[in-house]
Parts: structure tokens; sequence; C-alpha cells
């Protein structure tokens, strides 16, 4: 993790480490040339801070870490869609605004280091505002809530099944409503959103 506040550098430290056994952290440093130079680098995923007053182009070091191998998941303090954007298109996987849930950071972790790209529930809604009619841009993640919720299963079931905790799941189901709202749809119940994962190619339908 990279971040130049010390004070939340040491708190999601200690937060990631006691949140998350399947997540090692190996370094939390304030500074880019720190982590660099860091004896544990290249590791599996970095947490940059978009932001560190260093004058170095993101894009930069968006790149650098790609060609290690690094996956990087961005933590900003703001979410305009244009600097998400530009981050996504340089190679970011995932893009978290601070004022998240820190579960959040979590669950980005996990995304990244499958490879796969995970973005803040309002950072999502900010990117797809323009885009109404269509249907939400769902994360993997999110479509794999949808698809077992969707078919019947309890929220615990969900949780279960894809090794998250009960409470996750719980939001994982709240941006989904959310983003499907934003797109002009109500799937406030259950029935409807089953109804909106099997139209949307989510969840197949059995004959």
């Amino acid at each position: 993790m990279v971040d130049d506040h010390k004070m939340l550098l040491g708190a999601l430290t200690e937060w990631i480490r006691g949140a998350a056994d399947d997540i090692r952290m190996v370094a939390a440093v304030a500074s880019w040339p720190e982590l660099l130079t860091h004896p544990e680098f290249p590791v599996d995923v970095v947490l940059l801070d978009l932001d560190l007053k260093d004058n170095i182009p993101i894009s930069l070091k968006l790149s650098t870490l790609k060609t290690t191998g690094v996956r990087t998941v961005l933590m900003s303090t703001y979410s305009e869609p244009a600097v998400v954007r530009e981050a996504l298109a340089a190679g970011a996987l995932g893009y978290l605004v601070k004022s998240e849930d820190a579960e959040m950071i979590v669950e980005a972790i996990r995304a990244a280091s499958k490879g796969e790209s995970f973005i803040s529930a309002e950072l999502d809604l900010a990117l797809n505002a323009g885009e109404l009619g269509g249907a939400p841009k769902l994360s993997a993640q999110e479509r794999r809530v949808m698809a077992l919720y969707g078919a019947g299963e309890p929220v615990k079931a969900v949780a279960f099944q894809l090794g998250i905790s009960d409470e996750t799941a719980k939001s994982y189901l709240k941006r989904i409503r959310e983003k499907y709202r934003v797109a002009g749809y109500d799937v406030g119940t259950k029935v409807a959103l089953r109804k909106r994962a099997i139209q949307d190619g989510i969840l197949l339908q059995n004959d």
C-alpha cells in the first residue's frame, strides 16, 4: 500500500491484516520511490494513492507497475469520471473512493489478484450516468451475487458460496440495486431482480 497520509496508512494496514486472512500485507510505504526500492517489490497487488503529490504522472506509475507484473488498485478522495476513465485506460484494475466502506478495499484487492476489475459503486454510477437505458455495468463478483441471489439463494448462502461475509454480500446487493435504479430499472424485490438477471443474461432460465 502506498499512501502519503501516514495515519491512514497505519490504520488501513492494521485493518486489512485483521479483516482478511487470505491477504498478506507485505509493504506499507508513504512514497513511490519507497515502493520501488522495497525488498518485497514486485508484489501481487498495489493499493496506490492517486495523488501522492510527487509530480510523477499516474500513467507512468501504472505502466511501470504493469511492466513488473503488478496489479494496481487506485485509491483517491475524489471521483471525477474523467480522472477515473483515464486511470482505468492507463491500466488500473480497480478504483476506490476513500469514503467507501473498508470492506470494499478487501474485495478490490481480491478482484485485482484474479485480474478482475473493481470500481466502487458511487464511481460506477458517475461513470455510467450518461448511459441511461442500457443494462448497468456490473463487476464479475456483482454478476455472481446477482446470479446466485436471483436463482433463489438466501444472502447467507450467496455469501458462503462466494467466500465473503454476509455484510459484504448485502452491500453487493445494495450496489446492484443502486446501479439498476440509476439505469432506470427497479429491482427492489427478489422477483424483479431475478427477472432482470434473466433478461440481462446473468441468470440462465431453466426450462
